[in-house]
């Protein structure tokens, strides 16, 4: 919401610098996004007068002007000259005033005045129109300016243009402050000042002009599209350029001035928040001596041409306005149609002013790409109490502006009327809920300041009975009186206190301590957390080679705002993927992320989706630049597994092992670079090395290790105690042994066998070196070389045991694995 500090200025007392009131937005909750000048963008531009106009020697059309732009043109001297300025209008006469672009000048829309030379005479600045200056749609001649206008000042200063907009960031909940009424009483309530607010009046309205109810006749099918819809009929309209306070004011609220009838509807809008719609009556069918308007639901395939030019297609979500229930004239509450379109030859006009269905004028104006001044208000909720009012406002201005003569009386059908909500206030409740000192007095005065009409004892503790303003939709509930009344207090004056805790002990839950114990580990281990969107791809999936097993029925997303954001994510992966992409798109190659969050997997016959969390992680590039005195490797797929057993050991889950992956079933990862995580024989998730052709179907040619683990797993396998062994006290013995076994045969196969026939006596196994020598090995073969650690409980190995459990495990070993000991 645009917000003219002139306008404001002139409905309610505020402070004479423009960052006072900001300062007092900020602390009230309302989010100021910009502060801007108007006028700012016309620079050396003055007021002049034509001293001599000659036709041009080489045009039939231009005429070589002197000007008097008073010192802004000099001699060597300093004395005042004429400027040489050749114009093609033709409205203008020797003496007029206007406003003449001075070379240099700037005005809106970027435009630059350059020194020139038309037709072989120099012409050293512009004799400017009002469109050319932004005050105006009329082009067809210069601006002339009133006979007593000075000569030779700056025109932005004589013609107060200048102004200070406050741009406002309006939430869902406040449609009252979409409009310049709405803004003051929040002002008034903000500064604890009185608002001074005079709508225009109709000053003459007859039935000699006719009456509103003869001319028109309104019919609503359906009272939950449309609770009210007002008419108002005024005739004999005379269209020309808007007087210059309304230009100003629609230039403020930041639209362009096109004509009296249109700029008065978007003033009323802008002031009132009430967006109205003026349809030509000649235009409209004539049935039985009236115009007969219907509001409907739109019908599946239905089509109307809106003002914009653009051929639309409805669907019955939609609702029309129709001629006498047959062709739609406007798409309600977004945009008026083509048909009956305001054009210079109008003479008579119906305005309406009416309240439709906010979720149906929000999806309308989504699906049709269409969003609108009237969209924007009418998506939040107009005050369907206020359309009268707002139609003879609306009447009063034609009349000023427009000539035009006021039917009498208006055609209000009015199916839902809207009650005001009544609410009761405790003010002790109040300051319980604050934890601050707010006296009752406070409360009263302020809520009174914001429309309401506040009755009840002046006692502090007394309840109090609070009207909420039918223009304020978010005031249901006592607590958001509560709301109210805090904010405009101040928030930031509430003294910081601890919230009691009587006979109950605050703490996290295991699964929250251990929760962050997952986020510590894997921060230690180097990788920063990240959070993305829960909106994904509808194709991310199917880009990673990710398959659809387990991973539910997608969950769309009904009307999303992006195109690539249409479904619930189902996996963590292609979000992480994407950060990484953006990474090294903008330079950064050592990417270390992760993520703890839900997906959300649709089932069938439900209502609800399933919502798993998984923690994942991604890595790519190394752990850091490389030093002068260090180099870094890339990481690969033991980081990745270093860090899923960094995070399993800290949780205490035992039994950990990791199985390769089966490449049918992570069609996303490396063959032979991708393993499976199992957790006391129970399936975490998976760790490995991704796919080059997934990557490179996301924008990432560089290597990326991942992994992702369910946190209902870890967290059901995590331990609080911690596994404990005695310390060895007596001696082992340690045997190395090198087995020659087949390529293919994974490392985790051939140690699980070696533990099973080494038997109690074996404590450890350890692989310290691989071998591979087609020669010495044998082709498609390698060797496995382990260090054995044989060791008894309670009494020292002899040899001979030793030798025995050792030959005993090489027979088992050699058996089982098919392999043979290499000496």
């Amino acid at each position: 919401m645009r917000v003219s500090y002139e306008w404001l200025k002139g409905m309610v007392d505020i402070p004479d610098d423009p960052q006072d009131l900001v300062r007092e937005f900020v602390r009230t909750g309302t989010e100021v996004e910009a502060v801007e000048r108007v006028g700012a963008d016309i620079t050396k531009v003055v007021t002049a007068q034509v001293l001599e106009k000659v036709p041009h020697p080489n045009s039939d059309h231009m005429f070589v002007c002197k000007m008097d732009v008073g010192t802004h043109n000099v001699d060597e001297d300093g004395n005042p000259v004429p400027l040489q300025v050749v114009c093609g209008a033709q409205n203008f006469n020797q003496g007029d005033k206007t406003a003449t672009a001075l070379v240099g000048a700037t005005l809106p829309g970027g435009v630059k005045i350059r020194r020139g030379r038309l037709r072989g005479i120099d012409s050293c600045g512009m004799n400017c129109s009002e469109r050319e200056l932004g005050l105006g749609g009329d082009h067809e001649g210069i601006m002339i300016l009133p006979p007593d206008a000075p000569v030779g000042v700056d025109f932005v200063r004589w013609r107060r243009l200048s102004d200070t907009v406050i741009d406002c960031e309006i939430t869902p909940n406040r449609p009252d402050c979409l409009s310049m009424v709405g803004m003051a009483t929040e002002v008034s309530a903000m500064l604890d000042e009185d608002t001074h607010i005079e709508l225009p009046k109709v000053q003459s309205e007859s039935a000699a002009f006719g009456r509103s109810a003869d001319l028109v006749d309104v019919r609503i099918d359906d009272a939950s599209l449309c609770p009210r819809y007002t008419a108002r009929v005024v005739r004999n309209v005379k269209i020309g350029p808007s007087p210059e306070w309304l230009a100003k004011r629609v230039i403020a609220a930041g639209s362009r001035p096109i004509n009296n009838v249109v700029d008065v509807t978007n003033y009323v809008m802008y002031l009132t928040g009430q967006p109205l719609h003026a349809f030509d009556l000649g235009k409209l069918s004539e049935r039985a001596g009236k115009r007969h308007i219907v509001v409907r639901a739109a019908a599946d395939g239905e089509e109307v041409t809106t003002l914009d030019g653009e051929r639309r297609t409805l669907t019955g979500d939609m609702v029309v306005i129709t001629d006498d229930g047959r062709v739609p004239v406007a798409l309600a509450g977004v945009m008026g149609g083509l048909d009956s379109e305001i054009d210079e030859g109008t003479c008579d006009v119906l305005l309406e002013s009416a309240s439709f269905e906010a979720g149906h004028i929000s999806r309308a104006s989504r699906s049709l790409d269409l969003m609108s001044e009237a969209s924007i208000r009418y998506e939040r909720q107009v005050d369907t109490a206020g359309c009268a009012t707002v139609a003879t406002v609306a009447a009063a201005l034609f009349e000023q502006c427009c000539s035009a003569q006021v039917c009498e009386g208006i055609v209000d059908v009015h199916p839902a009327p809207v009650s005001p909500v009544t609410l009761t206030l405790r003010p002790d409740r109040v300051r319980a809920l604050c934890g601050a000192p707010i006296e009752t007095s406070f409360m009263v005065e302020r809520l009174h300041r914001l429309g309401c009409v506040v009755t009840g004892s002046a006692d502090e503790h007394s309840a109090l009975t609070v009207v909420a303003p039918t223009n304020r939709p978010d005031l249901t509930r006592e607590v958001d009186l509560v709301e109210e009344v805090l904010r405009l207090w101040g928030e930031g004056d509430v003294e910081p206190t601890l919230p009691a805790a009587r006979n109950h002990a605050g703490g996290l839950t295991v699964e929250q301590r251990r929760l962050r114990r997952i986020g510590a580990v894997l921060r230690a281990s180097g990788l920063s957390e990240t959070s993305t969107y829960a909106f994904a791809d509808a194709g991310d999936l199917k880009r990673l080679g990710m398959g659809e097993t387990g991973r539910g029925i997608p969950v769309r997303i009904m009307n999303p705002l992006v195109a690539d954001q249409s479904e619930m994510r189902r996996d963590l992966l292609p979000g992480l993927l994407r950060s990484v992409a953006y990474n090294i798109d903008h330079g950064v190659q050592n990417v270390h992320l992760y993520e703890i969050g839900r997906v959300f997997h649709g089932r069938e016959g439900k209502s609800q989706p399933s919502e798993p969390s998984f923690v994942a992680g991604v890595l790519s590039g190394s752990w850091d630049d490389n030093q002068w005195n260090r180099t870094y490797h890339d990481l690969d797929f033991f980081d990745a597994k270093g860090i899923v057993e960094g995070l399993l050991e800290a949780l205490r889950i035992t039994k950990v092992r990791f199985r390769v992956a089966d490449p049918e079933r992570y069609g996303w990862l490396q063959p032979g670079r991708a393993a499976e995580v199992l957790g006391r024989g129970e399936l975490l998730g998976w760790v490995g090395t991704m796919h080059p052709a997934s990557l490179r179907n996301v924008g990432i040619d560089v290597p990326v290790v991942a992994f992702e683990l369910s946190t209902a797993a870890l967290l059901r396998l995590a331990r609080r105690e911690l596994p404990y062994k005695e310390v060895p006290t007596l001696p082992g013995v340690s045997i190395d042994l090198a087995l020659v076994v087949d390529e293919d045969m994974p490392f985790e196969q051939v140690a699980q066998r070696v533990r099973s026939a080494g038997g109690k006596l074996l404590a450890d196994v350890r692989l310290f070196d691989v071998y591979r020598d087609p020669v010495r090995v044998g082709a498609g073969k390698k060797s496995m070389a382990f260090s054995l650690t044989y060791r008894a409980a309670d009494h020292t190995l002899t040899s001979e045991e030793v030798e025995r459990a050792h030959n005993k495990l090489v027979t088992k070993v050699t058996k089982s694995t098919g392999g043979e000991v290499r000496r």
